[in-house]
C-alpha cells in the first residue's frame, strides 16, 4: 500500500540520519496516515480513506463532505465516490 493521504496527498520525503559524529545516511520521514471511516450525512453513508492525521483534524472542523467540495472546487481529485 502506497504511503500518500488520499485527500491531501502528503507522501513520504526524504532527509538525513544525523549521527553525532555528523556522518549522514538517507531516511525517510513518512507521513502520519490512519484508516478511517466518515460518516456523510448528506449522502447517508459510510466512507473508508486512508487519510493524515492533519486532515483528520481539518475534517472535523468542516465536516467531510464540505471538505470533500472544498477539495473539488481547488480541482484536486480524490478518488471518492458517493
Amino acid at each position: 500500500m502506497s504511503k500518500v493521504c488520499q485527500l491531501t496527498g502528503k507522501r513520504p520525503i526524504t532527509g538525513n540520519h544525523v549521527s553525532h559524529s555528523n556522518r549522514k545516511t538517507k531516511r525517510r520521514f513518512l507521513p502520519n496516515l490512519q484508516k478511517k471511516r466518515f460518516y456523510v450525512p448528506e449522502k447517508d453513508q459510510w466512507i473508508t480513506l486512508k487519510v493524515s492525521t492533519s486532515c483528520i483534524r481539518t475534517i472535523n472542523k468542516l465536516g467531510v463532505y464540505a471538505y470533500l467540495q472544498k477539495l473539488e472546487a481547488q480541482g484536486v481529485d480524490t478518488g471518492v465516490k458517493f
